[in-house]
């Protein structure tokens, strides 16, 4: 599809000869409340600038029809000039002014503009989403974020309706039936980066103030909304309260006012991802919205999340990649203020840090080991492989690198830096030389050879400690060694470790140096006693895994929950997971690790993570012959743990959905049931509707619920998220006419919208029903290559990935997926990737398996 993925030498082409004045775009969304209705009306009028007379360029279009096409007042015929994905411009004049109107289509995949029906009231709910390139499912425009420009909105919606764009709305007048709202023009934005909202939204609004420098007020209206249905659940004054801290803290680190006027945060259904940093309308998925109990940490990724896309007001939308090479200069610096804001805004969220080096850099180590990783600064061809560039890599581990740069250069000099960036680059685009060039001014640091060790390379170093110890048991020598690619300096704390009067291990030294090369002599410690404990880049100043030496590693065998420091103690964690994924550590030793240690964990994001670390480790590395008394363990583990939580905590919600992750045999599927009836009852438990959806999806999967059982649960929540967790428990029924009817419904047919081809995906793999599922294998590899051609990006994605046969763990498998990549040269690198990570997922886990085995 040559004309629809567009490739970055086209768009360089056409870079240098456009450049556009404005966009005014006209939605009509009137017919969005008829159910029949495929399509609304979109008229685009674009004012650009040739710099070659008479050159011939396109515009991008992603429409069933088009009406007409008028260019410097010439009708043009849409047969003629439209393809389908672009509109042919010949005989470009020095000003140009061009007028599309055409019939788009709404869409059901969450890419676009995404129509959603409330099962609750029948109210209907539009959103658009568009990164990387999907405004063009909405308007003509020239798709590629160096062309900005000034974008000036008008919506014709139902007259009930209320209209969200990147502007302040500045008239709303009557038409009959509806209402057209006009919008002000934003400043010069990326098209991926517009944005309207429409529909009978709840809204909640407030108001910020900041006294600036120059002695003016900057005055933000604040607005947050969501679906009427999910009001009673919508605590938008949570939500003001983050959003207020952070708007405060990037304005004191950042010097830059907020430039887009107004701050509008809509929590959206059926999102396919976790947000997106439109200017002035920030879209989140409204699972953000917390209909039952969550744990703290579910509020801390929220308020995370929040200050997230608020930087990209500045790193992404204030100043904008030329290119999605450099996709790192607003995701990493995002993904880095997240952490770093939720501490530094004084949010309540305390355990940011350790949040980041438990989960967001698990994320990044696995990415990094993939054969398909990339350097931070990719190289991207295309439009397909900038929407798999959205992964590990350029979110976490370019956040932990930008951790590293700020001990580096130092906090002062980093955010002096960024200062002088935005006001160099505002409303424009920028390279990494850009970036460099400010950081070398404040810093005074070359950092020349810094960006070619951390930003053009890739893969993840390990760090291993070395001792020799004399008679007395005091070290003679302390080294680091280094492996793993491209060996790269790192500023580290090291910690040592011992035990107090109380049996707690404490630290008690810390030594922060650099490290570079395969091996660096460390000698501050040399003559000191050896410790029971030492933990390699202690505080997580760096990117990289550490080892242990083998006195430490059997202190953690026999004490890890003893460290009495939260992040160490997380760092322990995330070193002892990578050792089991790494097929370093017999998986029957990391899940002893979490049976003995994990219930005495404090801080529940870690914990959380622990739950679904163990049992992933189980499905897939655990051998064959020790996974029923890895799964029994699990599940003794977390009944014990359930009953010895304090009633009411986060620790006791988070064990009641780990007993639901594994609970098989009767004695705790027995409970399961009780709780769910109302006769088995645990203190301080409150089985509220997404725990019950929890345990009945429990009961599925072993074959304890009946079809009937789970539609009379429907009954008591008709809501979206009921009817997704309806579709995924039926699809985790142990019986082949459900997996049939899983199967069938997302690769055969087009019909259900992103959400419930989510929820079938998950509930049809299911590592207890290996054999059930074995036969579809092979079916996959003839498939998936249709599918890539047929169905949309973000669909095929999740069909390619999420209905690889991962728990099919034996060497026929692996041999049917490396005859698919042999045989499939030619197929697109997209999906060629997709598969390879896939396969070598499932590598890993039979080397895994093999060392427990051993």
């Amino acid at each position: 599809m040559p004309g629809k993925n567009l490739s970055r030498e086209e768009a360089q082409q056409r870079a240098a000869i456009l450049s556009v004045d404005s966009y005014r775009v006209h939605l009509d969304l009137t017919s969005a409340v008829d159910p029949t209705a495929a399509t609304f009306r979109s008229t685009t009028t674009i004012a650009f600038r040739s710099a070659e007379a008479g050159a011939a360029s396109f515009a991008d279009l992603l429409a069933p029809q088009v009406r007409s096409v008028t260019l410097n007042g010439r009708q043009l015929d849409p047969a003629e000039v439209f393809d389908g994905t672009r509109v042919a411009l010949a005989e470009l004049a020095a000003q140009n002014l061009l007028v599309v109107e055409a019939d788009c289509a709404y869409s059901r995949t969450g890419e676009g503009l995404h129509r959603f029906v409330d099962p609750v009231d029948g109210e209907t709910y539009l959103y658009t989403h568009f990164e990387p390139a999907d405004s063009r499912r909405v308007f003509a425009n020239f798709e590629q974020p160096d062309l900005k420009a000034p974008f000036t909105f008008t919506v014709t919606a139902p007259a009930a309706w209320d209209v969200y764009a990147n502007g302040v709305h500045t008239a709303i007048t009557e038409d009959g039936t509806a209402r057209v709202w006009e919008f002000a023009p934003t400043q010069p934005i990326s098209t991926y980066l517009t944005a309207v909202v429409a529909g009978p939204y709840h809204v909640e609004r407030d108001h910020y103030s900041r006294k600036l420098a120059d002695g003016s007020t900057l005055e933000i209206p604040l607005a947050a909304t969501c679906r009427k249905s999910l009001s009673k659940h919508f605590d938008a004054d949570e939500i003001f309260t983050v959003t207020k801290q952070g708007l405060d803290f990037f304005h004191t680190e950042f010097d830059y006012p907020y430039p887009f006027g107004k701050y509008d945060q809509c929590f959206v259904p059926e999102y396919n991802i976790g947000a997106m940093e439109n200017p002035g309308c920030v879209t989140f998925r409204e699972e953000f919205v917390f209909r039952s109990k969550v744990t703290e940490a579910a509020y801390e990724g929220r308020a995370n999340v929040i200050l997230h896309e608020m930087a990209h007001m500045w790193f992404g939308d204030l100043v904008t990649m030329k290119w999605w090479d450099d996709l790192w200069l607003k995701e990493s610096f995002a993904d880095f203020m997240g952490s770093y804001g939720l501490i530094g805004a004084g949010t309540k969220y305390k355990a940011a840090w350790i949040t980041f080096a438990n989960r967001r850099k698990a994320w990044a180590y696995r990415q990094d080991q993939f054969p398909t990783t990339h350097p931070i600064t990719a190289d991207i061809r295309d439009l397909e492989d900038a929407k798999l560039n959205f992964d590990g890599i350029t979110y976490a581990k370019g956040a932990s690198v930008l951790k590293q740069l700020v001990a580096y250069v130092g906090a002062e000099a980093f955010f002096e830096g960024a200062r002088h960036y935005f006001k160099r680059h505002a409303f424009g685009n920028t390279v990494l030389g850009d970036l460099l060039g400010a950081l070398e001014g404040t810093s005074g640091r070359d950092l020349t050879s810094w960006a070619a060790a951390w930003l053009q390379t890739s893969g993840v170093n390990s760090l291993t400690p070395q001792l020799t110890v004399d008679a007395d048991g005091r070290i003679t020598e302390f080294a680091v060694l280094q492996d793993g690619g491209t060996l790269r300096p790192h500023r580290i704390a090291i910690g040592c470790y011992d035990r107090d009067a109380d049996g707690a291990l404490v630290r008690t030294e810390r030594v922060e140096l650099d490290v570079d090369g395969a091996r660096t002599v460390v000698p501050e410690l040399a003559g000191k006693p050896r410790p029971a404990l030492v933990l390699l880049n202690d505080d997580d100043l760096t990117y990289c895994k550490i080892r242990f030496d083998d006195h430490s590693l059997e202190t953690l065998r026999e004490g890890l929950g003893d460290i009495t420091e939260p992040l160490s103690r997380a760092l322990a964690w995330s070193a002892a997971w990578n050792l089991t994924r790494d097929g370093l550590m017999p998986t029957r030793d990391y899940l002893d690790l979490v049976d003995r240690f994990a219930g005495p964990e404090s801080d529940i994001g870690v914990l959380q993570s622990l739950h679904q670390q163990a049992k992933g480790a189980l499905d897939l590395y655990a051998a064959p012959e020790h996974r029923a008394a890895g799964a029994r363990q699990l599940a003794a583990c977390a009944l014990r743990e359930l009953r010895a939580a304090e009633p009411g905590s986060d620790h006791q919600l988070a064990w009641a959905r780990f007993l639901a992750l594994t609970a098989h045999e009767a004695e705790h599927l027995q409970l399961v049931e009780g709780l769910l009836a109302g006769t088995a009852r645990i203190d301080g438990l409150v089985v509220d509707q997404e725990l019950r959806w929890a345990l009945w999806l429990a009961l599925a999967a072993t074959g304890r619920a009946t079809p009937e059982q789970l539609r009379g649960e429907l009954e008591l929540d008709n809501t979206a998220s009921g009817r997704q967790h309806l579709t995924q428990s039926l699809a985790a029924l142990p019986t082949p006419g459900a997996k049939a009817t899983a199967w069938a419904s997302v690769v055969d047919s087009d019909e259900l919208p992103n959400a419930l081809v989510e929820a079938q995906i998950a509930g049809f793999a299911q590592p207890g029903q290996r054999e059930l599922t074995a036969g579809y294998a092979d079916t996959y590899f003839e498939v998936i290559e249709a599918v890539w051609a047929q169905r949309s990006i973000e669909i095929a994605m999740r069909i390619v990935g999420g209905f690889f046969p991962r728990f099919q763990t034996d060497p026929a498998t692996l041999a049917a997926a490396d005859a698919w990549l042999t045989e499939h040269q030619g197929a697109a690198p997209a999906l060629r990737r997709l598969v390879l990570e896939c396969r070598d997922d499932l590598a890993r886990a039979l080397r895994a398996q093999a060392v427990d085995q051993a």
